[in-house]
């Protein structure tokens, strides 16, 4: 049975204001994600349907709190806590918190193209 953690996590990715460990299991990506800065990702998914998140997630909140903004509601998850957020969020995350979030690799590698494009543009690259 596959398994990852987050030392043995083969793609590693430090943006600033968080920085993440990443690896394919069977189909889904799991990420280990540090929040340094709070972060609303609103800017990111520009250019997407709704301009929200086309992904799902579960996830476990290790530490700190994150908020998942839909079109009608929040919903807010703190230190502790399991979710699940289905396609058409927005994260919010607050500084100091720690996840473990699993995704479906193909649904997670299309929205990343897109967040990418437009974390280049907002850095000026």
């Amino acid at each position: 049975m596959p398994s990852a953690s987050k030392a043995t996590a083969p793609h590693h990715e430090d943006m600033g204001v968080m920085e993440g460990h990443y690896a394919e299991l069977d189909g889904y990506t799991v990420g280990f994600e540090t929040f340094r800065e709070d972060a609303d990702a609103t800017p990111l998914f520009r250019g997407l349907p709704d301009d929200r998140c086309q992904s799902p997630h579960w996830g476990y909140i290790a530490r700190g709190r994150v908020t998942f903004r839909y079109a009608d509601h929040d919903e807010v998850y703190e230190a502790g806590d399991a979710y699940y957020a289905p396609p058409g969020h927005i994260p919010v995350i607050e500084a100091g918190t720690d996840i473990v979030e699993f995704s479906p690799t193909e649904d997670y590698g299309r929205t990343m193209e897109v967040v990418a494009q437009n974390l280049a543009a907002a850095q000026g690259a």
